[in-house]
């Protein structure tokens, strides 16, 4: 094999799928999903398309270099839809780990930038 071919997965897209559930911490995991999205850490995927399997978007995720789960709290909704869809190489954050409160925690931009922190981190990973 020669020198000058390279793997491309460097160039492969990271994706983000957040929880967008009803509570705060739902509402926190997605607005970090959006703000890691808009910094150009990753590009955010549609969580309900696969659990449609939705082929187009199994395929892109099939093929992403990363993907970052975001869940708000331990029912682990977001991480599950995709386990189910067959993915299981994947980082994950939970919005309750981090000392947020399902339904007690205000929904803020200290505490949405937290969660981007923490999922910024393990996109690196």
């Amino acid at each position: 094999m020669s020198d000058d071919k390279c793997c491309s997965c460097a160039d492969a897209p990271r994706l983000i799928f957040p929880c967008s559930g009803a509570s705060n911490v739902g509402e926190m995991a997605d607005r970090a999903g959006r703000q890691l999205t808009r910094e150009g850490a990753g590009k955010m995927g549609c969580l309900a398309a696969i659990g449609r399997r939705v082929s187009g978007i199994m395929v892109s995720t099939q093929s992403a270099g990363k993907i970052l789960v975001i869940d708000g709290c331990p029912l682990d909704c977001a991480k599950n839809t995709l386990i189910e869809a067959g993915f299981v190489d994947f980082e994950h954050v939970r919005v309750t780990d981090l000392g947020m409160v399902k339904g007690g925690t205000p929904v803020t931009d200290d505490n949405i930038e937290k969660v981007a922190l923490e999922g910024a981190s393990a996109l690196l990973k």
